[in-house]
């Protein structure tokens, strides 16, 4: 009965909590359940927790014969400091070596200060951001598997590139780093690396900052001291995607560009005196800036920057002389490059010519040069004419004074882990700068203008018809020695076929064998092509320079060879008269029909005994007589042209004729008869040959030398001075073989001519010059400014003040600070710079 009871009662207590429960409201129940729930979590934490301090201290305890747990090694879980510490595989750990103590040069030429290496400060906890939505994730590792009884090694994966200390990646190397691949190397990666100041480094691409997913290098994202760590995600992004793009963008923003040549900057400078290898770099980097010159030198500073690494690179520890080398390609910048400035200074000690490369590089890397048009539309050719002029005017070479102002190069670095570090500085013992100088940099440019001017025509043609640079029209505006190899091989076989000195054949035929024209081939033309035949020592009849009508096509013209260095000028009063006695051989030779070899074997017998004419004058008149036997003057043409002489004038002419007739001391009967028929030609009566022959003579009797020659023996002295009025017989006949007038040049308007004394900031050239060597250095002593001021003849302090005062004038600054040593405001340099 009992166990009956306690069991209803028990149904009873169940029956009114299942009662109770259903008269709960429904929201009691949410709460509850809520509150329920948020218990069981709270536990449940609390015990994960509990158990996660007790493994981590078991591994922690070191291991002892009462260890509990015994039956398998625990795997090790590294922590992040440990993570980002390990070093990548195949690499050594870069820890920088201690500062060795400061190195003599073995060059006792140039020595190089360098910089310190302050001691980098504690580098802050690296701070992990959470990965957001254009973040990358951080990295994650699963560890080996660590089940009871295996005996799988538990290694911890290498760091990814990025972390870990910095290490420069060499040129020619690909690395991956934030999901694209970097290829080229010549930069520097990791998660620290102390700059020269001992702060990080600007340039080291750091795996600890975040990298957005996005960026655009072309967007001005930086400030003037940009750094890598500093700058934003998107900046970093960018700046990543131009380095995996090839570096090559014309459109990069500079401060990315400046952001990897601080890297360049690095290796050369800070890294060379600590690590020997370093130096083997140098051709690759050197390569490298050359062609980011090519790519961003049109920003000045980046200009300058580069242009002085590249001049560090070239001078550091050199020993040879560099005005014996062939030049480099230098960029040109507001100063001139101290490469050539250390030749042209080793030049001056050695009292060595400047050779003529090294004079033209001078003159086009010189800030104070500005050349015509004609040299820059036409490079080619300007340079090659200039070292032609240069050689011509002044033989091996200018030999340099040696001047007061002493060579020194004292490097800026563009870095900020530089700033507050001394400068690195290179000196070159006695060797001066020669850009204190002057008077040398004024005759180049007087070298130049005559090229310029000499070009002009050729660079007028290419101005207006850029192909025009290859066909003969071109060239005949160009000296023949100008001219390109195929168009000189042409000439040279035309020369060939002048076997016995002379050449005769058509215009054609000649344009022909030249390459031909591709328009009509008018008066101007020919006396081109006259013009660059004589250049080469190849003269033209008949003679369009002197004003000979223009040949045509098919009419022809003799080619004869010209003595070296001689021209073959008919302005001669004596030239143009026996030039009309063999015309007018001609015009009666073709009037009676016997133009026969025999005359004109006696005609060429003639001129050779024309002793009053040059060699050359010879010369020209055998071409002209054989040009006569291909295209006589007939004795009409030549009438019409005498008869405007009065009759005295060609009386006068007449007698000459008698005279240069006997020129050889003899007068033969067949002389006797030829001058009877000019006479006759000239109008005046044939029967006074006998009494003017006789009147030259002055009336001595003629020995005969030979049975089938007789006639009279002049007086040599008699001949010699009738032969004084060859200049009035030339007045009389000054226009009679000019059948076309030589036109006169016709004003061309060049493009103007730079200014003879370019000027910066307003300054005359002294004081543009000194300004100029007051940009090659931060910092002047006293007495190295004096040595400057008076290899340019100036007043030091005179000079200083007028300088200031001009800089004042123009950026509202002073120029230069202090007394001794003076300091160049860097402000100014940065805006004369752009």
């Amino acid at each position: 009965m009992g166990s009956g009871k306690s069991g209803g009662s028990g149904l009873v207590w169940i029956l009114g909590i299942i009662f109770l429960i259903l008269l709960v409201p429904k929201e009691i129940w949410i709460v509850l359940g809520i509150a329920g729930a948020i218990a069981l979590l709270v536990f449940a934490y609390i015990k994960i927790r509990e158990h996660n301090a007790k493994v981590m201290a078991s591994r922690a305890a070191p291991p002892t014969a009462h260890s509990a747990v015994q039956d398998y090694p625990q795997p090790h879980q590294p922590t992040l400091a440990e993570l980002m510490a390990k070093p990548q595989q195949g690499q050594k750990s870069q820890t920088p070596p201690p500062l060795p103590p400061s190195p003599s040069s073995p060059d006792a030429h140039a020595t190089a200060f360098i910089p310190p290496v302050m001691p980098a400060p504690p580098l802050p906890a690296p701070q992990l951001n959470r990965p957001s939505s254009d973040e990358e994730h951080f990295y994650t590792a699963r560890l080996a598997d660590c089940r009871p009884g295996t005996q799988t090694p538990h290694s911890v994966p290498l760091a990814p590139a990025g972390l870990g200390d910095g290490k420069w990646v060499p040129p020619g190397q690909s690395v991956s780093f934030a999901g694209t691949v970097l290829p080229g190397g010549m930069f520097y990666l990791g998660a620290r690396l102390p700059g020269a100041n001992g702060r990080i480094d600007p340039c080291l691409i750091s795996g600890l900052p975040s990298i957005a997913h996005r960026g655009d290098f072309r967007e001005r994202q930086m400030n003037y001291w940009p750094c890598y760590v500093d700058i934003s995600a998107a900046a970093r992004r960018s700046y990543i995607t131009w380095l995996s793009e090839g570096r090559s963008h014309p459109e990069c923003d500079l401060g990315f560009v400046f952001l990897f040549f601080y890297g360049l900057e690095r290796r050369v400078i800070f890294d060379t005196p600590r690590d020997p290898t370093a130096k083997a770099d140098w051709p690759a980097i050197a390569t490298e800036l050359r062609r980011l010159l090519d790519i961003y030198g049109h920003s000045g500073s980046f200009r300058r920057y580069a242009g002085e690494l590249l001049d560090w690179m070239e001078l550091h520890g050199t020993t040879e002389r560099l005005y014996t080398l062939p030049v480099p390609a230098l960029p040109r910048s507001y100063e001139l490059p101290r490469y050539l400035r250390l030749a042209l200074g080793q030049s001056a000690v050695d009292r060595a010519p400047v050779p003529a490369a090294l004079a033209l590089a001078w003159l086009r890397l010189n800030p104070d040069t500005y050349l015509r048009t004609a040299a820059t539309r036409c490079p080619e050719e300007f340079d090659r004419l200039f070292i032609e002029r240069y050689r011509e005017l002044l033989g091996p070479g200018l030999v340099l004074p040696k001047n007061r102002t002493k060579l020194k190069f004292v490097y800026q670095p563009a870095s900020s882990a530089f700033h507050g570090v001394a400068n690195p500085t290179l000196t070159f013992g006695d060797i001066p700068d020669p850009t204190a100088l002057t008077a040398p940099i004024r005759t180049l440019m007087e070298i130049a203008e005559q090229c310029t001017d000499e070009l002009g025509p050729f660079s007028r043609l290419v101005g207006k018809d850029p192909n025009a640079r290859g066909t003969l029209d071109g060239l005949l505006q160009l000296p023949t020695s100008l001219w390109p190899a195929p168009a000189r091989a042409k000439l040279t076989g035309i020369m060939a076929r002048m076997k016995d000195g002379m050449l005769t054949l058509s215009l054609a035929e000649l344009i022909g064998q030249l390459g031909g024209a591709t328009q009509p081939f008018t008066r101007e033309r020919t006396r081109g092509l006259a013009r660059s035949l004589e250049a080469s020592q190849i003269g033209m009849e008949p003679n369009v320079l002197a004003g000979a009508r223009n040949p045509d096509g098919d009419d022809p013209v003799v080619l004869f060879a010209l003595p070296a260095g001689e021209s073959a000028s008919a302005e001669s009063g004596a030239y143009q008269a026996a030039m009309l006695t063999l015309q007018l051989a001609s015009a009666v030779a073709q009037a009676d029909g016997d133009f026969n070899a025999a005359e004109i074997a006696h005609l060429r017998a003639e001129i050779h005994n024309w002793s009053h004419l040059t060699p050359v004058h010879q010369v020209r008149l055998q071409a002209h007589l054989q040009w006569l036997t291909a295209a006589p003057v007939t004795l009409s043409s030549l009438k019409k042209k005498l008869e405007p002489l009065e009759q005295s004038a060609k009386e006068t002419v007449a007698v000459f004729m008698a005279t240069l007739a006997q020129a050889d001391g003899m007068v033969s009967p067949a002389e006797m008869r030829f001058l009877e028929k000019v006479y006759k030609a000239l109008g005046v009566e044939p029967k006074r040959v006998f009494s003017d022959v006789h009147a030259v003579s002055a009336g001595t009797p003629a020995k005969t030398s030979a049975p089938e020659r007789t006639g009279f023996t002049l007086d040599a002295q008699r001949i010699a001075e009738l032969q004084k009025d060859t200049e009035r017989v030339s007045a009389l006949l000054a226009g009679i073989f000019k059948e076309d007038e030589v036109p006169a040049p016709l004003p061309v308007a060049e493009e103007p001519k730079a200014p003879s004394e370019p000027s910066l900031m307003g300054l005359d050239a002294p004081h543009t010059a000194f300004l100029r060597l007051l940009l090659s250095r931060p910092q002047w002593s006293r007495s190295e400014l004096e040595d400057a001021a008076a290899d340019l003849d100036l007043m030091l302090d005179g000079a200083l003040e007028q300088v200031n005062e001009a800089s004042f004038d123009t950026y509202d600054l002073p120029f230069t600070d202090g007394e001794d040593p003076v300091d160049v405001n860097a402000e100014v340099v940065e805006k004369i710079e752009q």
